[in-house]
């Protein structure tokens, strides 16, 4: 699957019928890394994935709430990634599945680098570099 270059943001999530309307819950995370605005307008594109963790029929909100988000990344795992913006420190941002960032000290923005992920959080990885591609802008 070819993925655009002004994709902004890939998560997974549900849609839910209200109303007259059908809503999709975007990750508050998305918002607070600064790639998307609030108000602002967007295309989406859903793609249906079927997955052995997705919600029964049974399953409230507040079960699915409750369920711990598993981070895309695993330590000692190799990626390439693109260098998409500088955080408050210098270091380059680099976003994964479902928005997840990764941190990665000692790059620029639009470096196209290969890392070994060190340290997961919750929220957020940190990798090292061990590989240098090119520029992607």
């Amino acid at each position: 699957m070819d993925i655009p270059p002004q994709l902004r943001c890939l998560f997974a999530g549900t849609v839910e019928e209200r109303s007259d309307s059908y809503v999709i819950e975007l990750p508050k995370q998305e918002l607070q890394t600064g790639s998307l605005q609030a108000g602002a307008m967007y295309r989406v594109g859903l793609l249906s994935l079927p997955t052995d963790s997705e919600p029964t029929q049974s399953e409230t909100e507040t079960q699915r709430e409750r369920r711990p988000q598993i981070p895309p990344v695993n330590e000692g795992e190799q990626r390439t990634v693109d260098i998409e913006d500088l955080g408050d420190q210098g270091d380059g941002l680099a976003r994964v599945e479902r928005g997840f960032v990764v941190i990665v000290p000692d790059t620029e923005v639009g470096e196209r680098v290969t890392v070994e992920i060190t340290d997961v959080g919750e929220n957020v990885a940190f990798a090292e570099v061990v590989a240098r591609g090119s520029s992607y802008e």
